[in-house]
């Protein structure tokens, strides 16, 4: 059976390597190409997705199947029940986009408790800071600085179901003051307030290597953010979707000897909202709504947004033949963001950290290394 999950879990990671230079090398070319047009997948409160932690954000971004501590909540909350100490807490800062501005915060602050060896509980609070803004008027005149905020309130209960596998519940508070309760184009407008819950699981194994003391085989997968849309004024009807996420992928360990370790993981993230469609130009319905040339009609239930972000990205096509560029396949693949990092530890004491995050150039074009290293002495511990 080991010898059995040891191959299963080199062949995940392969894969996944394999995926990951695939996405990369088939659908990593530059939106200059001809005919290649933006579409990204739009939402809410995005702020809510930003990695809180040093170090997940060290490793391009994951956290969904790597070892648990506190910070599991943002990353996957059914890790909690396999955590080691009884209790503990964690404190993160991110000094947001420095090299730009100087007052874009993001801050968090968790902690955990557990209940019994088969359960645990878990709170935190994530609060996001967007800095002075000026507001003005229509004829550009000064109406104010104002310090816009986000955050949300998280709260947990994981649970093993066996020896090896475990679940977890999450419920979201989320509040987003953008305004500041101005008028903006003379609609007042008021805070955006939503709920929303998570729900995961993690497997974890441990294995057998020739010629190394040991090892473990991890699989994770997180549905976050699954909750009502948001609306930041009375008088707009179309309310806004908030980022419900897959996020899901494997993790394999390597004890190389008693004082040295090396863990390789992968994630996947796909959003389920709805992908904007194509519409026809000049084309509306009855009641004035523009009509969909290609793709599906993102005006749904949060339910049916859900299942059809699986199949409404609506390709790329000729504007003047209609003929096809890109399949809808061919975009929903697009639509997958891949981090793929690494993490050293060296007597359970120091450890060194890198990644990468790929995201296609037409569903936002980020792409970018990261590095990050951490301390642990006795209860305490440093990342960065």
């Amino acid at each position: 059976m080991q010898k059995y999950f040891k191959y299963l879990a080199v062949s995940l990671l392969v894969l996944c390597g394999g995926l990951f230079n695939m996405a990369h090398a088939q659908l990593g070319f530059s939106i200059d190409k001809a005919d290649e047009k933006l579409n990204t997948v739009g939402a809410a409160v995005t702020f809510t997705m930003l990695s809180p932690d040093a170090r997940a954000g060290s490793m391009g971004d994951l956290g969904v199947s790597s070892s648990p501590d506190a910070n599991s909540m943002h990353w996957n909350p059914a890790k909690y029940a396999f955590i080691d100490s009884d209790m503990g807490f964690s404190v993160n800062y991110t000094p947001w986009m420095r090299s730009l501005v100087n007052d874009i915060n993001l801050a968090n602050v968790v902690g955990y408790k557990r209940l019994d060896r088969y359960s645990a509980v878990a709170a935190s609070l994530t609060y996001f800071s967007l800095g002075e803004i000026t507001f003005t008027d229509e004829f550009g005149n000064s109406r104010g600085i104002e310090k816009p905020n986000e955050f949300t309130l998280d709260a947990t209960y994981s649970r093993k179901f066996s020896e090896k596998i475990s679940g977890a519940v999450a419920a979201r508070f989320i509040y987003s003051n953008l305004t500041m309760g101005r008028d903006v184009g003379g609609a007042s407008t008021h805070a955006g307030t939503s709920v929303a819950a998570d729900v995961s699981v993690f497997y974890t194994t441990p294995l057998e290597f020739k010629s190394m003391s040991g090892g473990s085989f991890s699989f994770g997968m997180n549905i976050s953010n699954i909750g009502q849309k948001i609306s930041y004024s009375d008088a707009n009807t179309v309310r806004d979707f908030i980022p419900t996420n897959l996020r899901l992928g494997p993790a394999l360990t390597m004890d190389i000897d008693d004082y040295n370790s090396l863990t390789f993981m992968v994630d996947f993230n796909k959003l389920l909202i709805p992908t904007s469609p194509i519409y026809w130009e000049d084309s509306v319905d009855i009641d004035g709504v523009p009509v969909v040339r290609y793709g599906r009609d993102p005006n749904v239930s949060v339910v049916s947004g859900i299942v059809q972000s699986f199949y409404d990205a609506p390709g790329n096509f000729d504007d003047e033949t209609g003929d096809m560029i890109l399949s809808p396949f061919g975009e929903e693949l697009r639509e997958i963001q891949i981090s793929g990092g690494v993490e050293y530890w060296y007597d359970k004491q120091f450890a060194l950290r890198g990644g990468y995050f790929y995201e296609h150039a037409t569903k936002g074009n980020r792409k970018y290394f990261t590095v990050g290293a951490g301390l642990k002495y006795n209860v305490f511990g440093l990342d960065f």
